[in-house]
């Protein structure tokens, strides 16, 4: 039903900037939260970066004054400013969307399929 492609991760070197993307697409009547999540090599997946429809957003502490989450809701699409990379943000992105179906009121969780970031020196 629901699909979430992500667009934007790559390779940038430490200082430098990217930007993420993910759309949602399928029949969707809305999306209450959408956010980011990443893991690295050996840890467990932590929260990045959420934001819920009316706009309030939420921030892990260690990409706080760097990291902006920003989203269209006509678009279905939620973003990622990344500035001031380093070394510890290197790790696999994921999308997240909470979404709720035209024909059914029930939210459904979905994942998108990670995009690569990584920070070299």
């Amino acid at each position: 039903q629901v699909q979430l492609v992500e667009s934007g991760g790559g390779l940038v070197q430490s200082g430098g900037s990217l930007r993420l993307s993910c759309v949602a697409s399928g029949s969707i009547f809305s999306i209450p939260r959408m956010g980011w999540y990443r893991q690295a090599p050996g840890k467990q997946r932590e929260l990045v970066a959420s934001i819920i429809s009316g706009g309030n957003t939420n921030y892990a502490d260690s990409v706080k004054g760097r990291f902006t989450i920003s989203r269209d809701n006509a678009m279905n699409t939620v973003y990622l400013q990344m500035n001031s990379l380093n070394l510890e943000d290197t790790a696999v992105y994921y999308c997240n969307a909470v979404i709720v179906y035209v024909r059914d009121n029930s939210p459904y969780n979905h994942w998108g399929q990670g995009t690569q970031v990584t920070v070299s020196s």
